[in-house]
C-alpha cells in the first residue's frame, strides 16, 4: 500500500479526530469516514513494547484501506522499540506517525510514558529522531501545555523547540495542563481549564511550525474561528459522541461539493461493511456500539438506539433488521 507524501498529509490535517482508547477503532473510523472524506483520523494508541513483543501485531494494526488517511498513535519512551515501531507502521500502510506525549493515565505514566515524558524533553527528542531516522512517513507529536505544577510559557517553549531540532513534522497541543497526581484521565479532560491564548502564544512565536490545536471544540464553527490562529483543529469527544454534527467537514472546511449525508445514509453506506464483518464471524456490538451514536436528536432516536443495543448485545442482530429499522429513519427523512 503506497503512503501519502508528507505535503498531501500536511494538506489534509486542518482537521482530524483524536486517537481516543476505546473509541476510535477501525469499526468508528469507517463510520467517520462515511461522514468525511478528508479528515485526518488516528488509532487508538498502541503501546509500542506490547507491539513489538506480540506474534499477532495485525490485532493491532489492520485496518481498511478507506480509512486513509490515517496517523498511527505509539506511546513509548525507548528509541530502540520506537524504530522497530517505525518500520512497523511505514510496511503496514499508515500515512503517518504519532507520538503520544499527552495521555494523562496513571496506567501509562507508570510506564514513563504519555504526558509525563514532558518533564524529559531530551527523552522525547531522542524519541522523535528515532521514528523519523526509521521512516519516510511525517512523525507529529501530541502533547498537553504542561504537566503538574511544571508549567511555565517558558518551558513549553523550549520543549517544543527541541522536539522540533529532533524532526517533528507537527505539533498537536491538548490546550490543557496534565494533572498526574489528583485527577483521572477523564476530569483531566475537563477540570484543568483550557488556555487557547497560550498555544496562540506558541504559534506566534514559532510560526515556521506547524501548530494544531486540542481541546473542548464542540461545533464546526468553533473549529473555522481556530483556523484563523492554528494551522489544524483536532476535535475529541464530540466527534465520538455526536459524529453526524461533523457532517459538514469537507464542505465548510475543504470547500468540497459533497452532498451531505443523513444518518440512515451513512448507515446504508456501511451495509456492505458490516455484512463482511458478521461473515467473518465479527461481533455485531464491535460496530454497533459506534452506530448508535450516530441517531440523536430526532423523533423516537431512543427507541432506534435501544433496537439496535438490545439485539446486538442480545445476539440477535442481523443485517435485514438493521435494514429495515435503518428505512423507517429514512422515510421520517433522517
Amino acid at each position: 500500500m503506497k503512503s501519502y507524501q508528507t505535503n498531501s498529509i500536511n494538506n489534509l490535517h486542518k482537521i482530524s479526530v483524536a486517537p481516543m482508547m476505546d473509541c476510535t477503532d477501525k469499526h468508528f473510523r469507517m463510520i467517520m469516514r462515511k461522514i468525511s472524506s478528508k479528515a485526518l483520523l488516528y488509532t487508538e494508541m498502541i503501546v509500542v513494547q506490547s507491539l513489538i513483543y506480540t506474534d499477532k501485531k495485525e490485532k493491532f494494526l489492520n485496518f481498511n484501506s478507506e480509512e486513509r488517511p490515517l496517523s498511527i498513535q505509539f506511546g513509548g519512551d525507548d528509541p530502540k522499540m520506537l524504530k522497530e515501531a517505525a518500520k512497523i507502521a511505514q510496511d503496514w500502510g499508515y500515512d503517518e506517525i504519532n507520538f503520544n506525549v499527552g495521555c494523562p493515565s496513571p496506567r501509562v505514566c507508570s510506564g514513563n510514558f504519555g504526558a509525563s515524558l514532558m518533564k524529559e524533553p531530551k527523552k522525547v527528542a531522542k524519541c522523535i529522531e528515532s521514528l523519523k531516522n526509521n521512516c519516510t512517513l511525517p512523525v507529529t507529536i501530541k502533547h498537553r501545555i504542561g504537566v503538574d505544577q511544571e508549567y511555565s510559557f517558558e518551558k513549553l517553549n523550549s520543549f517544543v523547540k527541541e522536539v522540533a531540532n529532533a524532526g517533528a513534522d507537527r505539533f498537536i497541543v491538548h490546550a490543557r495542563k496534565a494533572i498526574l497526581k489528583g485527577l483521572n484521565p477523564k476530569q483531566n479532560r475537563t477540570i484543568p481549564p483550557l488556555k487557547y491564548d497560550v498555544v496562540k502564544e506558541l504559534k506566534t512565536m514559532n510560526p515556521e511550525l506547524l501548530i494544531e490545536i486540542n481541546g473542548g471544540f464542540t461545533n464546526i464553527d468553533q473549529c473555522i474561528n481556530a483556523l484563523n490562529d492554528f494551522d489544524g483543529v483536532m476535535i475529541g469527544r464530540s466527534a465520538y459522541k455526536h459524529p453526524l454534527i461533523w457532517s459538514e467537514i469537507d464542505q465548510k472546511i475543504y470547500k468540497e461539493n459533497n452532498k451531505i449525508k443523513s444518518a440512515s445514509e451513512v448507515i446504508f453506506s456501511l451495509i456492505p461493511y458490516i455484512e463482511n464483518h458478521l461473515k467473518n464471524k465479527g461481533n455485531s456490538w464491535d460496530i454497533c456500539k459506534h452506530l448508535i451514536n450516530l441517531v440523536e436528536n430526532i423523533p423516537k432516536a431512543k427507541i432506534w438506539r435501544n433496537k439496535v443495543s438490545n439485539k446486538s448485545k442480545q445476539k440477535e442482530f442481523n443485517i435485514d433488521y438493521l435494514i429495515k429499522i435503518t428505512s423507517e429513519l429514512r422515510e421520517m427523512g433522517y
